[in-house]
């Protein structure tokens, strides 16, 4: 099955008829495939209705209870990741208002607890001055000036002590000169100053050195429950466990890759001095 953006949304309509079908097949009716299950009934109705999103463990158990030949498991669990993937494209997030997008992130900031972002080319807006926020959304179409206001009222976020977040950022990602050197200067000792938060573990990855490893995308996970990966179009939603899984593995070897505490902050103090020079 081939990766469609546009059309991710139809698996889980997919997935949840081709459940149908294989109860069907195996001559069940749905109270006793969810006895067979240890399912409720209304549960097994929300799925094949595709009210529902079944977890990995509920595919397992419903596979096995319709003895499901191989070649359809793999495409269950294909159906599976596709159904637990959204698209969303930035042209769309433009048409809704760019502050829509900022009322759904705060939500998701409040609603978790760890919070784990790799940042490959730019500074995200939880760490962002007023002056680079508002240099991030000149190019936008549309009125952002509600869009600067929520993204700068998120970042009280970050003095919430019940809350846990480390921020991995690339060399590119703090240097890229986005705004003037002087402004870029302020920016870098915001960095530098967040490091102090007790809640906050940010670490910089210098260019230097041999890292054996090359990553394509600005990435962020929420809670080992959902992740989200960003690029140029738009954003990829991911909730599927094996996906999420693998990007915290990847940040694992991130972390090792960066410096924290003192060394980041000499780090970030040379960087902007260089802009002050």
């Amino acid at each position: 099955m081939t990766f469609d953006p546009e059309q991710l949304g139809q698996p889980k309509q997919e997935l949840a008829a081709l459940l149908k079908e294989l109860r069907k097949r195996a001559g069940l009716t749905g109270d006793r495939l969810a006895r067979r299950c240890n399912m409720s009934q209304s549960k097994i109705s929300r799925i094949e209705n595709g009210k529902a999103q079944p977890s990995l463990l509920d595919l397992e158990r419903i596979l096995r209870a319709v003895a499901a030949p191989p070649e359809v498991i793999e495409e269950v669990i294909t159906l599976a990741r596709l159904a637990n993937t959204e698209w969303q494209d930035l042209r769309s997030l433009r048409r809704r208002g760019l502050e829509k997008k900022q009322t759904e992130l705060a939500a998701l900031e409040s609603s978790s607890t760890e919070f784990r972002f790799f940042l490959l080319s730019m500074i995200t807006g939880l760490l962002s001055t007023p002056e680079y926020i508002r240099a991030s959304l000149a190019h936008s179409p549309t009125d952002v000036t509600k869009t600067i206001a929520r993204k700068l009222e998120r970042q009280e976020v970050l003095y919430d002590t019940q809350k846990r977040f480390t921020f991995i950022l690339t060399e590119q990602a703090v240097r890229w000169p986005l705004l003037s050197p002087a402004a870029m200067a302020m920016q870098i000792d915001r960095l530098a100053s967040l490091t102090h938060l007790p809640n906050v573990k940010l670490g910089v990855i210098p260019i230097a050195g041999y890292k054996p490893m090359t990553l394509m995308d600005t990435f962020t996970v929420y809670d080992n429950a959902l992740a989200t990966v960003e690029n140029t179009t738009g954003v990829v939603i991911l909730r599927d466990p094996r996906d999420i899984e693998m990007h915290l593995e990847l940040f694992s070897t991130l972390e090792g890759y960066a410096l924290f505490g003192a060394e980041a902050r000499a780090l970030l103090t040379e960087w902007a001095a260089v802009c002050r020079s």
